[in-house]
């Protein structure tokens, strides 16, 4: 398990197109793959390739470091010699973004990556071969030249080599079968070649890769109509056969299929799909046997909106997501907290709930943001539950071995469920024997496929590399989860009914800070220049710093720190001047006791107040220029800030949510008015698998 935990890499993009017998210029199929390669730009790259067949069908390969764009400009230059108006019958084109994880960003590190001169076999992959340097050094040896410093190309070489040692008498898929029980690490490649034209090979381990078919009705009933007969239905080869006109699409996610297709298969480690004349053939490649065992798919119906992963009227994906949160919020919700006799019900996970109620203690795993979501959660579910609520960093887990117990609960929480280190932590949890539980955005993801039982967050497609209303949602959920559970505890009725009552408000609540938006914006004018910045809460808001101080150094690259206040004396009151701007958040949120008298929680809560007026004296005496976000209980702390963001109160638990927005506002003004790319930061990508 722990061998491959050494090889981080983060997410390319992969699209592919497959026309059977529906004529196509060469033109419109290039369209198509940029196309497909533009909806998958937020999952961050720096080149960009593709591969379509040129002249007596051997695949030509147009790439270029830099964006989408670049690779445009690049066809329209090569346009005439490729005969963009040739109509293509049958074709298979591939196309990729990448992130330079072997090699720096060049025309000749991005894929598509040939096997020889003559492109005998082009690949695009998604992953990180880990013994490719094993595997290089032993093609040299028999006379292969590389050209790109990729592990990719060991990939298209390694197919020559098994073409070259069967003198050429070997099936597609029994080549590729043996090529990939040779790679070590994880991958999702796509293979081409011009000894099988119009074929097609995909297969995965660990990498993520779905495939959306569109294909014209010829027979009695359409994919779709035996999917509203029957959901599950499994995928039957006699559904793709070699009379039926069809278009297949491959890509890393459903937001490059959607606009062609809602019918999509997707697949699992180890599978292995082999198209040939417009017939698709499944497998499972096993790994003991080094044998292929025929398989069927499970044909399942998107649940994307196309209008979801378009701007709208914003300028930025990112924008337009912040202020979907009232609505994304809404959609976690709905269907599950029926507010009028104060029940939740989570459909994933209602058949579980008895044994995660006997559970010894709750164990969370995530990373980044997630991991923010959890800790902003973790005082409400202990208080709630009465179980012990342990954190764990996924990217730390993997460097340990820690007990874990067959009556400990494990929370994975991903909004791509596709994370390295959380899938890792998930697949070492399940060899002790823990019972799992999976948070995602994002249906048919490893996670939620791997998982015992689970809770999709409902929040749409995120775009923007900074993650905003999937964050919002996952507290929501996370938050649901542990009201959930606690149905059964008698003491925690009154609280429960409290929280699921200011359930309903909290749309409202968001709302209304949206409306902060031109006053922040006013305050980024003021910290455009900043070099460095502090965010700082307690409590309950001690995630939100996190998270908040996270959103402005990825968009706006400003080196910003979050802390505990009760840590600002333990050394990071040492960086507080009046060139380092500190956004403290005061809102007058303490935890839950039961049985605490009004008169108890007032004193708690005029305690509270009194550290943060200390801690705001602490940084007026270093000439700081405290910006504070505080709510209607903090008259005195406004009297004496820099700036001031007030905004709606809500039950303690909630404000978390509420106070992230004025954040993740401020973080996207900074940004723009510095000049970055909202959507695309540097050197980051909307998934990554650590």
């Amino acid at each position: 398990f722990f061998s491959c935990l050494l090889f981080p890499h983060i997410m390319c993009g992969i699209f592919a197109y497959l026309n059977y017998l529906k004529p196509k210029e060469r033109r419109e199929i290039c369209n198509i793959l940029v196309a497909g390669l533009r909806r998958l730009e937020y999952r961050g790259y720096d080149s960009a390739g593709i591969g379509i067949d040129g002249k007596e069908g051997v695949p030509t390969l147009i790439k270029r470091r830099g964006n989408v764009n670049q690779l445009e400009g690049a066809l329209a230059e090569n346009s005439e010699s490729l005969d963009m108006a040739e109509i293509m019958e049958s074709h298979v084109g591939i196309a990729h973004t990448r992130w330079a994880t072997h090699g720096e960003p060049s025309d000749i590190n991005a894929h598509p990556q040939p096997s020889d001169p003559d492109n005998s076999f082009v690949i695009v992959h998604n992953g990180i071969i880990t013994n490719y340097d094993v595997l290089r050094k032993f093609l040299e040896t028999h006379g292969h030249v590389f050209k790109s410093e990729t592990d990719t190309e060991v990939v298209a070489k390694l197919c020559k080599y098994m073409w070259d040692q069967h003198n050429g008498d070997v099936s597609f898929t029994q080549l590729v079968l043996e090529v990939i029980f040779q790679l070590d690490g994880a991958f999702a490649l796509l293979v081409k070649s011009k000894h099988f034209p119009g074929d097609i090979i995909a297969c995965k381990r660990g990498s993520p890769l779905i495939l959306g078919v569109r294909r014209k009705e010829q027979k009695k009933h359409s994919l779709a109509e035996k999917l509203e007969k029957n959901p599950s239905s499994l995928w039957n080869e006699d559904d793709l056969s070699e009379d039926n006109m069809q278009e297949m699409f491959f890509a890393s996610d459903a937001s490059a299929i959607v606009e062609h297709t809602r019918e999509v298969i997707y697949f699992e480690d180890d599978d292995v799909v082999h198209v040939h004349k417009g017939r698709m053939m499944t497998y499972k490649s096993d790994r003991e046997t080094k044998q292929l065992v025929k398989s069927m798919k499970e044909v399942n119906t998107l649940d994307l909106e196309l209008e979801s992963i378009m701007k709208g009227r914003f300028d930025h994906f990112m924008m337009k997501e912040i202020f979907e949160q009232p609505e994304s919020l809404s959609n976690t919700m709905r269907g599950r907290v029926a507010f009028a006799d104060g029940t939740v019900r989570l459909g994933g996970i209602m058949k579980s709930t008895d044994t995660i109620r006997r559970s010894r203690r709750i164990l969370m795993f995530a990373c980044g943001t997630s991991y923010h979501s959890c800790l902003s959660v973790r005082i409400a579910m202990e208080e709630l539950t009465d179980i012990p609520v342990a954190l764990e960093l996924a990217s730390d887990f993997q460097d340990r071995t820690p007990p874990i117990y067959r009556d400990d609960i494990c929370c994975f929480i991903s909004q791509s469920g596709e994370t390295k280190d959380t899938l890792n932590a998930l697949e070492y949890c399940l060899d002790k024997g823990a019972f799992t539980v999976g948070f995602t955005n994002t249906v048919g993801s490893s996670i939620a496929r791997k998982t015992h039982c689970g809770v999709h967050l409902n929040a749409g497609a995120e775009i923007g590399v900074a993650s905003t209303k999937a964050y919002t949602s996952q507290i929501m959920a996370l938050l649901m989860f542990a009201l959930l559970i606690s149905e059964n505890r008698a003491c925690a009725q009154q609280r429960r009914k409290a929280i699921i009552q200011a359930l309903e408000d909290l749309p409202k609540h968001i709302e209304e800070v949206l409306k902060l938006d031109s006053k922040i914006k006013a305050i980024a004018e003021e910290l455009k220049d900043s070099r460095s910045m502090l965010v700082m809460g307690r409590g309950y808001q001690y995630g939100t710093c996190l998270e908040g101080a996270l959103k402005i150094k990825e968009i706006s690259y400003i080196h910003t720190e979050g802390i505990h206040s009760g840590e600002l004396s333990h050394g990071p009151l040492a960086l507080v001047s009046e060139n380092v701007p500190v956004v403290m958040v005061c809102t007058a949120d303490i935890p839950f006791i039961n049985g605490d008298s009004t008169a108890d929680a007032d004193a708690r809560k005029e305690e509270k107040m009194k550290r943060a007026s200390s801690e705001l004296g602490q940084v007026l005496a270093r000439k700081g220029k405290p910006i504070m976000i505080v709510d209607e209980d903090a008259p005195m702390l406004k009297s004496k800030a820099y700036e001031t963001l007030r905004v709606p109160q809500t039950i303690n638990c909630l404000q978390t949510i509420v106070n992230i927005i004025p954040l993740q506002l401020l973080s996207y003004h900074l940004a723009v008015l510095r000049g970055h790319n909202v959507d695309c930061p540097r050197n980051l990508a909307k998934s990554v698998t650590v």
